[in-house]
């Protein structure tokens, strides 16, 4: 392959998981499901607001892209 055949691109990822998550889900499934909710809508509308996208969010995880480093740490 060709240097021109690739694409390049340079961007800040940010991958966040919640801490103690199995135990949390062991003492109260319920809650810790719906509290995990709220910080993903709240977490989703912070990295929208600093430009950035959410690329996926398993489980536990989220997984974020910025296209700026500055706009990631803001």
């Amino acid at each position: 392959m060709t240097e021109e055949s690739f694409k390049r691109k340079l961007t800040a990822i940010l991958s966040a998981d919640v801490k103690g998550y199995s135990r949390l889900m062991g003492e109260d499934e319920d809650a810790t499901i719906r509290t995990l909710t709220s910080y993903r809508e709240l977490m989703s509308t912070l990295i929208q607001k600093h430009r950035g996208r959410v690329v996926d969010s398993p489980g536990d995880n989220l997984l974020a892209e910025f296209l700026s480093v500055v706009d990631a740490v803001r």
